[in-house]
Parts: structure tokens; sequence; C-alpha cells
């Protein structure tokens, strides 16, 4: 999934690009649907579908330059599949977590404070009753879910040529499933960013651990079970 055709340099302004865009959207369509006072009901679809329409677009975007990861967990796993180098997966991690930042900082700049602080600026949140152990293999069940779709519709050399609607679609239907559990949130730099801005590192943990060992795993099968390759 990582380019060649492009520099270094520039594929890692891709991510940052691309991961702003994204948290940007992400992020926001939480504290809109807060403006609005929108019923759980509602607001859950809306955020969903917001979240994976702009992870859609901007991995769309930025699949031809970068390779369109925008997500610490996607890079990871593919680092775990050989896919790409060590050093060049650092700096995409840090490209995403410092685009993530921008784009809450954006979230930040231009939405009332009263609306935004009242959910932390978007922060993925443990829902009530929510134990640790239980949110972390939400977070990684679902990220599994995303990044097997990754290789399965963009990685794999055999994999249909769709850009990045399959993996949206993905995050669409992880949210609506994990978004009452833990937000939802798939994503270390989604959970960064608006963490980040808003203070509120709680359950950081959750966040880390349940995307990263997700998407490490869904590598693996991917790769070693379904495709068979060493």
């Amino acid at each position: 999934m990582a380019t060649k055709n492009s520099k270094l340099p520039n594929r890692a302004f891709a991510e940052l690009f691309g991961t702003l865009i994204f948290v940007l959207i992400a992020a926001g369509s939480v504290v809109s649907a807060t403006s609005l006072q929108l019923p759980s009901y509602i607001a859950l679809p809306f955020v969903a579908v917001a979240t994976g329409l702009a992870l859609a677009l901007a991995v769309s975007a930025t699949m031809g330059i970068s390779g369109g990861h925008l997500n610490p967990a996607v890079t990871i796993g593919l680092l775990a599949a050989g896919k790409i180098k060590f050093d060049e997966a650092v700096v995409y991690v840090i490209a995403q977590l410092i685009g993530a930042t921008v784009g809450a900082l954006l979230l930040f700049a231009f939405f009332p404070a009263a609306l935004g602080s009242s959910v932390s600026w978007g922060v993925p949140a443990l829902g009530a009753g929510v134990g640790v152990p239980q949110a972390i293999a939400v977070e990684a069940i679902m990220t599994f879910i995303l990044v097997f779709m990754v290789f399965g519709t963009a990685v794999y050399e055999l994999a249909p040529k769709i850009g990045g609607f399959g993996i949206g679609l993905a995050v669409t239907l992880d949210a609506l499933i994990g978004g009452p559990i833990t937000g939802a949130a798939m994503n270390v730099a989604r959970w960064f960013g608006p963490a980040l801005i808003s203070l509120n590192f709680a359950n950081w943990y959750v966040y880390i651990l349940g995307p990263v060992i997700g998407g490490i795993l869904a590598a693996l099968v991917f790769m070693k079970l379904l495709v068979g390759k060493r």
C-alpha cells in the first residue's frame, strides 16, 4: 500500500494532510451532533456515516501518493506484513499524529468552545459500564476488521480497485457497532489529536493497545493464513 512513486517527505505530507482532514471531519461530526442536540439513535449513524465518508475520501485522495494509511494501526500492520520499512513507518506515524493534532486544533479554533468542550472535542470515550479489558478487546476487533479490509481492498495485489470506498464502509459499520462501547476509534491518531487538544487522556491505553493489536493481527491473518506468504 506504500507507494514508491513519491519521495518520503511528499508521502509524509500526504499522510499529514489526509489524517488532518479525516480527524477534522470525524471529530467535528461528534461536536456537530452535540450542537444539533441529536437523539442518540440519530447521532450514532450521523457520526458513523460522516466518519466513514471522511476516511473514504481522504484515503482515496492520498492513496496514489502515500498509500493512504492515515492510521498508525494500518501502518504498523503493514510493517508487520513487511509492506513498509521501519524508518518509513516511523515517519508515517509521526505525520499522522501531527495531522490529527492540527485537525483537532482547527476544530478547536472554529467551533464554539461550549459545544466542543462538552464532548472533549470528539475524544472517543467508553460507554457506561464498559470495563478496560472489554474496551481493549472491542477496539482490537473493530480495528482488525478495518485493517483486514485495508489488506483485502488496497494492499493485496489482486485486490479490487475501489479506492477508499471499502475502507470507509468498514469504518462506518464498525462505528455503528462499536460506537456505544468505546467510541470506535480504531485509530490512535483519531484519539490522539482531540485528546491532546482537550487534555483528556482517560483510558489512553485502550486507544493505543486495542488498535495496534488489531492491526497487527489482521495483517498476519490476511498475509499468512489467507494469502500464505512468508
